[in-house]
């Protein structure tokens, strides 16, 4: 199992504070883009959020946490809370959000009484001080005994520069990293198959919330781990459904980021209930890695509620391979989040196929096979004009991208270009990767 070290050396700052106050506003401004969904509706953030910062000659990791009520007692709160308090302890500073428009609440005492016991550097920061009266106002927030509250205003960017400033200060310095190569894998698929689950077992720890509610997953949650000593990305991503399924406002949202990680991704883990038949969302989903040019596997989660043989297992993949025609080079690895059934098998599976991704052939062999492919079925030419291809070679790795001089690329079929993959995959392999090819016109 991965050792669940954290590659990155840098120091951590966290934003805190009770729901709505703006901390996702300001994790945006100061990251500067948008990497949070902000949303006007309490409780939009709900899991740990991470993106790195460089200002002037300090670099720090930035977390956003979902809003913190600490009286509660049940439901997604306590989950939050829980979040929260991980994130806390592994803070170099943190960023106490208060609303200056509201003034100081008893939610706002608890968060400070839970703090100032804590031997890591505050800043109290009270948002939406756009005017005058407000920064006034924002004197009250001395009473929490966490020093002088800092006005500022996330939405129109004011006062943030001095918050920089002071975090260049009282940041401590990064220890020096070396360069590392890592492996990406985005958790993917339609909502409440078990993605976050799968991910805490991966990781061995409770990194993500995990709720039996669909939906719980909104944002992109990036993890660095070790496993065989190799150095590995972990995203956890919210579920996605067909577009015409998408709720508007968060969802919508949840849906953009879900997609940038699989962008941002080498391989995505399309994870699947064993227990349900494969549906047209998760159709979806493997389309979307699929034009993507990325790698894949199909985890079927769950599979410990079903009988484990050697038939059960056929028939699943039967179905699976069915249903996901298009993506027939992906391999499935049947898996329990809950009891941890061969999860190893999927991460060393994962590290195959990011070998694979990188196998370069050489020009040689690919028109040796080009020329056998074309002789067995020659390409047809729906003109009066024949279609000759010429010559081919792989340009690239990370996909795979091949390609391949013809007289006139038009002419060129989809069906054809089908056959020659399943040709060079014949021959070489590249099992749990797309392929790209790229057809060009050459006299």
């Amino acid at each position: 199992m991965p050792t669940g070290e954290n590659l990155a050396r840098k120091p951590v700052v966290v934003i805190v504070g009770r729901p709505n106050v703006g901390k996702s506003t300001l994790f945006n401004r100061l990251v500067g883009q948008r990497s949070a969904i902000v949303e006007n509706i309490p409780g939009t953030t709900r899991d740990r959020l991470h993106a790195e910062v460089t200002y002037r000659d300090r670099q720090f990791g930035l977390i956003d946490t979902g809003g913190l009520e600490p009286d509660a007692e049940s439901g997604y709160s306590v989950l939050i809370r829980e979040q929260v308090r991980a994130a806390v302890t592994e803070a170099d500073v943190i960023l106490f959000v208060v609303d200056a428009v509201t003034g100081v609440t008893r939610t706002d005492s608890e968060i400070a009484e839970m703090l100032r016991p804590k031997k890591t550097s505050v800043l109290l920061l009270a948002n939406k001080a756009d005017n005058d009266s407000r920064r006034e106002l924002a004197v009250e927030f001395f009473e929490l005994g966490l020093g002088e509250p800092m006005p500022v205003s996330a939405y129109h960017d004011i006062g943030l520069r001095e918050v920089l400033d002071r975090l260049s200060e009282v940041v401590p310095e990064s220890r020096a990293e070396a360069t590392v190569d890592e492996l990406r894998l985005a958790v993917v698929g339609r909502p409440n198959v078990g993605k976050s689950a799968l991910v805490n077992a991966i990781l061995g720890e409770d990194r993500v919330i995990v709720s039996e509610a669909s939906g719980t997953t909104r944002d992109a949650v990036d993890t660095r781990f070790l496993y065989r000593d190799k150095p590995l990305v972990l995203i956890d991503t919210a579920g996605i459904r067909r577009r015409g399924r998408i709720e508007r406002g968060v969802e919508k949202y949840s849906v953009m980021r879900a997609r940038q990680a699989i962008e941002r991704c080498d391989i995505a883990i399309l994870v699947l209930d064993a227990t349900e038949k494969v549906a047209a969302q998760d159709l979806h989903v493997a389309g979307y890695v699929a034009d993507a040019y990325k790698g894949m596997i199909v985890a079927v989660n769950k599979w410990d509620l079903l009988e484990d043989s050697e038939d059960s297992r056929e028939a699943f993949a039967r179905n699976v391979l069915r249903r996901l025609q298009f993506t027939p080079w992906a391999p499935l690895a049947f898996v329990s989040a809950k009891s941890g059934l061969n999860i190893d098998g999927l991460l060393d599976l994962g590290l195959e196929i990011a070998e694979t991704r990188s196998h370069r052939i050489p020009t040689s062999e690919v028109n040796a096979v080009l020329r056998e492919a074309v002789a067995a079925n020659p390409p047809p030419s729906p003109r009066r004009r024949p279609l000759r291809i010429k010559y081919g070679t792989q340009a690239e790795v990370r996909p795979p991208t091949f390609v391949f001089f013809a007289n006139d690329a038009s002419l060129i079929h989809f069906s054809y270009r089908r056959y020659l993959e399943n040709f060079l995959r014949k021959r070489f392999g590249f099992e749990g990767t797309a392929i790209k090819f790229e057809f060009r016109s050459r006299e």
